[in-house]
């Protein structure tokens, strides 16, 4: 039987998806054409992973109860009442005994669906009072630019990019997130347009561009501010266009004219000559068009990066044709509340930053003495790795993970609950890249006796005493109560009953400053918003560069972008081979580095062991380890994460992942051996020795050794 179905995983295109299921269970699952972005095509993460996601080994069958240490994974089966009653008795012990702001729900993009997320758990934490949680993990400094200077203008939709003259990919890659704008650059590129990469890393977008400027991470604002400068002193700024429609023009103008093509390309370590050339090409261009990604801002500037980026549209005019403007994320384009079916006052307790998740954990006042840990993996996606570990290690620290695998967070629980995947529960769920909001049902049982989110918290506040009679707890009344604070909410529900898909009023393809404009307070785009500056006041202010922090003993910038076979965390059980350390084959020749030898990856922080490949894509002086990493694809159980600060973003308290600092060095064991010789010569060296690290890691008599 053939059903339609949803992927709500934290992915810009939200895929609308057919699935074959023979008695309850998934069989084959495909794309479908409702979503006019991915149109019938899926990414191979899903296509390929699913069915092992849903029914392999690690799939949580069960809720469990811990029985032994934290951290070994020793639990026993118990039944949901018992479970539930378990957690409602201790919260509500520790909500009497050291007040609310004593429980912590962590939680962040492991699903982006609306009935995931913010309607009967902030119900129940609400009534708890417990502390709140700032989700700044990702994305944090790029909304509050995106708000800040357009108010969350809706961007240009993905299709129209075949119609550019010009692209600029800044920070991103969808070639292994969001891949549907892929097919629109290959036809632009056919077309004639002339494509530009911002990347430290020679991607598969980067090979096919006409220029890649290879920044050292965390120097984009410098390369922007020149730019901007550029074009205010040469005459490309469109200054009829920004005198209408912009504000604090000229502050942006007085802030941009420090920074040089010369002074950029040292800073950012790349020719002054190819900054010049981008700013010459995307100024002469119409239309021009500049997909902003996420990349850019996991440093200190972060904010300030995306915000001199997502300017360059406004000083260049390059709005109110198709294919003229930016793309950021589009979730604004929507103003769906989940919150509105929480049917809970806003509370006015602590706020904590998940990314001083760790430090909070351990020196937190009031202490953290219960942790309610959903949709997200902390101990593998949060800085501070060792902090976190340890955190989580206090044996007065009551922890229940929420999760559908036994993820690294979940072996340190004290009751760990099965969770439904977006295939056994009722969903509805908007795009943050395509303009699209859809429902779904569930289309095979649920595995095992797993639950949805928004069913478990219901019963939460039912055991804890919190339940009101008219609270909206059915998947139907929370999906209505959201779509009715909508004003198109009626034909939104109707479309949804109808065809499982809802479009904004716009369409998919809106034009800026035509179909859709800037949502700010005057309608203005603010090139220097006022809150922001003053928010960035303790460092310079919007737009003021902060140096590179490194000390001397490590040089090299370890970055942890995207990987293709996961979506952030989720499918990294599946991911059973060791994962190496990408270095550029000038760093492995300083440090005696050779294809396949075990390495440390160390900083003050700590250490990674692992082992090493060399990779002529990435620019010199940058390090790679890719984020979703789990414990068990390193030889020493931590992974880059554990090398990753816990300082944050100019604005917004963002995480600065691309800020670690790393040097790498071989380890005891690093010396190929004669077999692995051989296998370089035929051109098999490195799968040798990933195999070779991993049977060594699984023979040592001496335990993981601990973040």
């Amino acid at each position: 039987m053939r059903k339609r179905s949803l992927c709500v995983l934290d992915c810009p295109d939200a895929c609308s998806i057919e699935v074959e299921v023979e008695d309850g269970r998934l069989i084959d699952i495909d794309g479908d054409s409702r979503n006019p972005l991915t149109n019938g095509y899926i990414c191979g993460k899903v296509r390929s992973k699913i069915k092992d996601h849903l029914y392999g080994e690690d799939r949580l069958r069960r809720p469990l109860i811990r029985r032994g240490a934290k951290g070994a994974a020793n639990f026993e089966p118990i039944g949901w009442d018992e479970a539930l009653s378990t957690i409602a008795e201790r919260f509500n012990a520790i909500r009497d005994e050291h007040g609310g702001e004593a429980i912590l729900p962590l939680s962040y993009g492991g699903s982006n669906g609306l009935l995931s997320q913010d309607n009967t758990d902030a119900r129940y934490f609400r009534r708890l009072g417990a502390s709140r949680l700032a989700r700044t993990v990702c994305a944090a400094p790029t909304t509050r630019a995106a708000g800040g200077l357009y108010g969350w203008m809706p961007g240009v939709g993905f299709p129209d990019y075949a119609g550019a003259d010009a692209i600029v990919v800044w920070g991103a890659n969808p070639s292994v997130s969001g891949i549907h704008l892929m097919p629109a650059l290959q036809e632009a590129k056919k077309k004639g347009a002339w494509i530009a990469v911002v990347d430290p890393r020679r991607t598969r977008v980067a090979r096919m561009a006409d220029l890649h400027l290879a920044v050292r991470p965390g120097t984009d604002l410098p390369v922007a501010l020149s730019i901007i400068r550029w074009m205010f002193e040469s005459g490309a700024a469109d200054r009829d266009f920004l005198a209408r429609h912009a504000s604090e023009v000229a502050e942006l103008e007085a802030r941009a004219a420090a920074w040089s093509f010369d002074d950029a390309g040292e800073v950012a370590g790349v020719d002054p000559a190819a900054i010049a050339e981008l700013a010459a090409r995307y100024a002469a261009a119409e239309p021009a068009v500049v997909r902003c990604g996420w990349g850019l801002e996991r440093n200190r500037n972060g904010g300030s990066a995306v915000a001199a980026v997502l300017a360059l549209p406004a000083v260049a005019g390059k709005f109110g044709v198709r294919a003229g403007g930016y793309t950021m994320s589009n979730s604004k384009a929507w103003t769906l509340d989940a919150t509105t079916a929480a049917a809970a006052d806003e509370i006015s307790t602590r706020v904590v930053n998940m990314n001083k998740t760790g430090e909070t954990l351990l020196a937190g006042e009031p202490p953290v003495m219960g942790l309610f840990v959903y949709n997200c993996n902390p101990l593998t996606t949060l800085p501070c790795q060792d902090k976190v570990r340890r955190g989580l290690m206090r044996e007065n620290l009551f922890t229940v993970v929420f999760d559908q695998v036994m993820t690294d967070t979940a072996r340190y629980a004290d009751v760990v609950l099965p969770a439904t995947t977006f295939l056994e529960r009722t969903e509805l769920a908007r795009s943050y890249g395509a303009y699209t909001l859809q429902r779904s049902e569930a289309v095979i049982d649920p595995v095992g006796e797993s639950r949805s989110n928004h069913e478990v918290f219901a019963a939460l506040c039912d055991h804890a005493g919190l339940a009101r009679p008219d609270d909206p707890s059915s998947a139907d009344d929370i999906i209505d109560t959201i779509l009715r604070h909508e004003k198109r909410g009626d034909e939104m529900t109707a479309s949804l009953a109808e065809q499982g898909i809802a479009f904004p009023a716009f369409g998919t393809t809106p034009v800026q400053f035509v179909d859709v404009f800037p949502r700010t307070d005057d309608g203005k785009i603010h090139l220097v918003p006022p809150e922001l500056d003053a928010e960035a006041g303790d460092r310079g202010g919007l737009y003021h560069y902060e140096p590179d922090p490194a000390p001397a003993p490590y040089p090299l910038a370890l970055i942890s972008p995207a990987h293709k076979l996961t979506v952030s965390s989720t499918f990294g059980q599946l991911r059973r081979r060791l994962v190496p350390v990408e270095v550029h084959p000038a760093d492995a020749a300083i440090r005696g580095i050779e294809e396949g030898v075990e390495v440390r990856v160390f900083n003050e922080l700590g250490e990674v062991r692992c082992v090493a490949t060399i990779n002529r894509s990435l620019r010199p002086g940058v390090a790679c380890i890719p984020k979703g990493t789990w414990d068990h694809n390193t030889l020493s159980g931590n992974t880059a994460n554990v090398l990753v600060p816990d300082t944050l973003t100019d604005i917004a308290g963002g995480a600065c992942f691309n800020d670690a600092r790393v040097q790498i060095a071989p380890t005891e064991r690093a010396r190929p051996t004669a077999m692995f010789s051989i296998a370089r010569t035929f051109g098999i060296a490195r799968i040798f020795a990933i195999a070779c690290a991993r049977v060594r890691r699984c023979c040592s008599t001496a335990p993981p050794e601990p973040g």
